[in-house]
């Protein structure tokens, strides 16, 4: 019994840089879907702004997206025969809700009310999920993540620079509504593992996402055109077609990217992190369509990422604190004699 703490606590010690290591991957591959997410708006605007209409571009892009992730789907069929029958509700509820549902209710918020103010209220997700795990386990969340709540939202009021904007009330609800299909988003995507793989959950997500708009359109519900014409991509002309291949293969990575990042690091911290898609779209714009932020949105993105910094940092403290603790070969495991 002498020997057994020093050696737990060697064993504690030893797991810790592999923990960090796997964190600091799902933290990269959190960025990188943020990433990959901020392309497709500069590069849809034109689309929409020359006659696509928003169910043409949102089915082609969900449909391009999914096919890109379909492999991952047909050799997790091939590998779990009853994949269907035992998932198909995840499938079904990642793709009407996480999927279209967030798509269809920010740009149903964005035609009331301006851009900045949906994209301010849909952006609320991270503090929704803080207090819905409040709400749930009745633990108040520690001073770090409620400090940077407050941070990263004061850098994204900053950032999307809603200054005299006008709210509308149905807006605000569609808006809200699209929060929380964000919010459902991470916890979906935190629940995959080797029976739900997040590569299957994306491609079946996207594909049903497709199919419910492609059903929306054709019973008239949703207008859809979808005019040949060409459009200036980082002043390249392109087809339309060209221009949506290139946002499905962003949106593919972006979802494949991002289910992938959040059992690794957490949905509270993957949904911090994903506020960086807003700075990424600032930068973009002003690549691809010559927006020039203000200095003001610059110092927003500032504040966005000291708030993802103090979110982390609580989470790195509470790993180290519940770390588990695995026998070495030989011994017995806690609580067995």
């Amino acid at each position: 019994m002498t020997h057994t703490a020093p050696r737990t606590l060697a064993r504690t010690t030893s797991t810790r840089p592999a923990t960090t290591v796997v964190q600091a991957r799902g933290l990269l591959i959190a960025v990188l879907s943020a990433l990959a997410f901020s392309v497709s708006g500069p590069i849809a605007k034109p689309l929409l702004e020359n006659g696509w209409s928003l169910a043409a571009v949102l089915f082609v892009r969900m449909a391009v997206a999914g096919l890109v992730v379909s492999p991952a789907l047909i050799r997790t069929l091939l590998r779990q025969r009853r994949f269907l029958r035992t998932h198909w509700l995840s499938l079904v509820a990642f793709g009407l809700i996480p999927v279209a549902g967030c798509q269809l209710l920010y740009f149903s918020a964005m035609q009331r009310m301006p851009v900045a103010v949906a994209l301010l209220i849909q952006y609320l997700a991270p503090v929704m999920l803080v207090l819905f795990v409040w709400l749930r386990t009745r633990t108040a969340p520690s001073r770090a993540v409620i400090a940077g709540s407050v941070v990263a939202i004061a850098g994204l009021v900053l950032v999307v620079d809603i200054a005299g904007a006008r709210f509308d009330p149905l807006g605000t609800v569609f808006a809200l509504l699209a929060a929380v299909c964000v919010c459902f988003y991470f916890v979906m995507s935190e629940r995959t593992g080797p029976d739900l793989p997040p590569l299957a959950l994306a491609s079946g997500g996207l594909f049903v996402g497709a199919a419910a708009i492609g059903v929306l359109a054709l019973v008239g519900v949703l207008p859809f055109t979808a005019p040949l014409l060409t459009v200036p991509v980082a002043g390249v002309p392109l087809p339309a077609i060209a221009a949506l291949l290139l946002v499905g293969v962003c949106t593919a990575i972006g979802y494949s990217f991002g289910v992938m990042a959040v059992p690794l690091i957490g949905s509270r911290v993957a949904s911090f992190v994903g506020l960086s898609e807003v700075l990424f779209a600032l930068m973009f714009a002003w690549i691809l369509l010559a927006e020039t932020p203000a200095p003001i949105q610059f110092a927003g993105g500032a504040l966005i990422l000291v708030g993802v910094v103090l979110v982390r940092l609580d989470a790195r403290a509470a790993a180290a604190v519940s770390a588990p603790v695995e026998p070495l070969p030989g011994e017995v495991g806690p609580g067995i004699r």
